[in-house]
């Protein structure tokens, strides 16, 4: 059995002092994190906190993303909830957010995409993960589905980025890594910020 040590910290509430987790302590302060593999149980997780914070007042939550992507569906399915959010939903870039986080980063509101300066971002087509095998019509089948998703994320790319559909495909064609100067100018962030408070 694995004992993972959880930090926590003390706050003052009416009953006294008392200890939290520090994820529930930036929980308190709407400040969530997307970190490491985006992937159905990730993604649900945040979810959860994005709907608790989204439907318990008003107020600016921030999302903090240092990822190197995941899954696809997985990452569609945050980029409808986050399209959907009530609340402004402030995102930076800690580190690295590279496919389908880079993605989720640029479908931010206009003027509340925020990257570190020593950041970067990386933007690639979809990939087969796994080995491809099976029938003739079957492996035809994988590929005409990662060729509808490369159009969907590259369609999703453009409309946030401002970009062309051709510059997206061009763009996305191979490993494309932006540092935080390129990130801005390609319209994945809007500012580059050296602060995250």
């Amino acid at each position: 059995m694995n004992n993972i040590w959880i930090p926590a910290v003390e706050v003052e509430t009416n009953a006294g002092v008392r200890e939290v987790a520090l994820t529930t302590k930036h929980l308190m302060e709407r400040r969530i994190f997307l970190n490491g593999a985006i992937d159905t149980e990730s993604v649900n997780a945040l979810i959860s906190q994005l709907l608790y914070l989204d439907g318990c007042g008003e107020g600016e939550i921030n999302l903090y993303i240092n990822s190197g992507g995941g899954q696809v569906n997985a990452g569609l399915l945050l980029y409808d909830v986050l399209q959907g959010m009530k609340c402004p939903v402030n995102m930076y870039c800690l580190g690295m957010a590279a496919s389908m986080a880079a993605v989720i980063l640029a479908s931010g509101e206009k003027g509340r995409r925020f990257i570190l300066p020593h950041s970067k971002t990386m933007i690639h087509e979809p990939l087969i993960s796994e080995g491809v095998g099976g029938s003739a019509t079957s492996i035809k089948n994988i590929s005409d589905n990662i060729l509808e998703t490369k159009k969907l994320v590259n369609g999703i790319l453009a409309k946030h980025t401002g970009k062309p559909s051709k510059e997206i495909d061009k763009s996305t064609a191979y490993d494309h890594y932006m540092n935080a100067e390129e990130s801005v100018a390609f319209g994945i962030c809007d500012k580059i910020v050296y602060s995250i408070n």
